[in-house]
């Protein structure tokens, strides 16, 4: 952490402790209270409270009624709104944050996923096949084994081939997503099934991987992989509902009370299933008080028109936990599969640029649309190419369409030519990363781009934040484990498993960086900031309190857990729960 903020921050933090109520006052903009001021349901005292309020960044009190802040300070200031019902909560000396807000999930599948064949953090091909055959064992003949999360990294870099699993699945399609969800495996009943040959064409932005031969290997890459989809059996709405709460209260575990949710890619990515989940799942989920967490919901680019219609009829905010956000498209495939795009090619593969997934007419078309309605739009972008081209649309759009606060999304920004990273800030675009990736990226990326690139261009944290651009961190779950103390590490130490120094040091950011990008600034990426965001009079009640009593620890190592998380002043999860 930056010096001078700590200094700041404990100063603010002694004063406040030395009970100047008008001090409070003049930093949180307020009124000395008056007689008529409201009764707190709830007073949260004894703690270090991070507000992710520049207005006053540290406090050891907060009042709360009605699931909503009345007021955040020193004990005696916050005390006055103590009445004969009011519920005392003695931190003991707790750290207590915002609550977590992962910008960029995939929420029902990863309820879906909890339940399927779970491959992450296999490093051997044994262990991938036992696995397998374990749930082949299991399954009726016909019915579809599904799951995932394979990483070939971890077992050396091989890919794996319907060779390893043909003989324990006979009876039974297989789809197996690799771990970025722009690669699978089938087996040869799910090919067969899908008309898959040595003599199918790839389709545009996707391959079939092949043998020498010409055979499929039964690897599918981006596009290649919606031969696959209409064949697997959609899953059913009760299915849907249970990922939900079951995502819902893996989720509060975590610390997180909102989530952005970008849509379901596994098993379609058509159009329709993002608006079926939104109605069959969501909807209903609100209707009948079954919410738990927040929710934030980004749809398929090609269907603006249909949000446009319903956010003017309806506004943002459904209620207060399902909030209308904007729209999602991809620009690339993903790095772990070569098929991000890049200016260079692949060192692995010299004659491989990686995948442009959507034609850029039809993307620029869609997304000037989109924007001349007033919608947000939000776009995956992995290689330095791709970014590079979302950035010029983006500046395009904006001065075909005239000035206005439009907040436009990069989703993912993992790989960056000299120079982009200030294109971020320059153009006002937000980055929603996800810093676990980095974990997994920093064992494969000098061996698919060459060292010097991957290190001269690879998750530019502190560079994106250097040029006043916002930064908001997520997961991508389940493609990573949905974690921010986890990602906030990550981007704070940067330190891959087994690596015993930082992976590009000179991009690390402060815990006060990873803090705010997933708390504030990551309500201000889908503009939810005037609820949620930061522990301010006015707002949402979303907050969780960590393990630690250090902040200096905290700091250092950016090491906690979970004691316990509250949703609208309420307890929504504790350990012993």
């Amino acid at each position: 952490m930056n010096v001078y903020v700590v200094i700041s921050a404990t100063v603010v933090l002694a004063l406040s402790i030395l009970s100047f109520p008008l001090l409070n006052n003049y930093l949180l903009n307020l009124k000395p209270p008056s007689t008529t001021t409201s009764v707190a349901d709830l007073i949260v005292n004894n703690g270090l409270i991070f507000t992710s309020d520049d207005s006053l960044p540290f406090a050891d009190s907060m009042a709360i009624k009605n699931g909503r802040i009345l007021r955040v300070g020193n004990y005696s200031f916050v005390q006055q709104l103590a009445g004969d019902a009011t519920e005392q909560l003695n931190l003991q000396g707790k750290v207590v944050v915002p609550g977590f807000i992962d910008s960029h999930v995939h929420l029902i599948n990863g309820g879906l996923q909890m339940v399927r064949v779970q491959l992450r953090d296999v490093n051997h091909k044994d262990e991938f096949v036992r696995k397998v055959k374990e749930v082949a064992r299991n399954s009726k003949k016909g019915s579809w084994i599904l799951g995932g999360r394979w990483n070939n990294d971890l077992w050396g870099g091989d890919m794996p081939m319907v060779s390893w699993i043909d003989d324990i699945t006979p009876d039974n399609p297989v789809w197996l997503w690799r771990m970025d969800g722009h690669m699978g495996l089938a087996n040869s009943v799910a090919l067969q099934l899908a008309g898959i040959t040595n003599l199918s064409k790839d389709p545009d932005g996707g391959t079939i991987v092949r043998t020498s031969s010409g055979e499929p290997t039964g690897l599918l890459i981006d596009a290649a992989m919606k031969l696959i989809f209409p064949w697997i059996p959609e899953f059913s709405v009760d299915e849907r509902r249970e990922a939900l709460l079951r995502a819902s209260n893996l989720a509060l575990m975590k610390g997180v009370t909102t989530v952005v949710d970008v849509g379901r890619y596994f098993p379609g990515q058509s159009v329709q299933l993002s608006w079926d989940d939104f109605s069959d799942v969501y909807q209903w989920a609100a209707y009948s008080e079954k919410m738990k967490i927040r929710v934030c919901l980004f749809f398929p680019l090609e269907s603006w028109l249909s949000l446009a219609d319903l956010l003017n009829k309806t506004g943002r905010a459904l209620t207060e936990w399902i909030y209308l956000g904007g729209l999602k498209a991809f620009a690339d495939g993903s790095l772990g599969s070569n098929s991000a795009l890049f200016h260079e090619p692949y060192a692995d593969e010299p004659h491989n640029y990686g995948l442009q997934v959507t034609e850029l007419e039809s993307l620029l078309n869609m997304t000037m649309a989109a924007d001349k309605s007033g919608l947000q739009v939000a776009i995956h972008a992995i290689g330095d190419r791709a970014n590079d081209l979302v950035l010029d649309m983006y500046k395009s759009v904006a001065a075909t369409n005239g000035k206005r606060d439009r907040r436009f999304r990069i989703e993912h920004a993992q790989h960056l030519a000299p120079g982009t990273a200030a294109r971020f800030g320059d153009q006002g675009i937000i980055a929603s990363v996800q810093p676990q990736h980095l974990l997994d990226d920093a064992h494969s990326a000098a061996e698919k781009l060459g060292r010097d690139r991957a290190e001269k261009g690879s998750y530019l944290f502190r560079s994106i934040l250097a040029s006043d651009a916002q930064l908001a961190l997520g997961s991508d779950w389940p493609v990573a484990d949905i974690d921010p103390l986890s990602a906030i590490r990550a981007a704070m130490k940067r330190t891959p498993p087994g690596w015993g120094t930082a992976w590009i040091p000179s991009e690390q950011i402060s815990l006060t960086d990873a803090l705010t990008a997933h708390t504030l600034s990551a309500a201000r990426a889908c503009f939810l900031d005037n609820d949620l965001g930061s522990l301010s009079p006015g707002k949402l009640a979303d907050f969780v309190i960590l393990s630690t009593s250090s902040w200096e620890d905290f700091a250092a190592e950016g090491s906690a857990s979970i004691e316990a998380t509250y949703v609208s002043g309420l307890q929504a999860y504790h350990p012993r729960n």
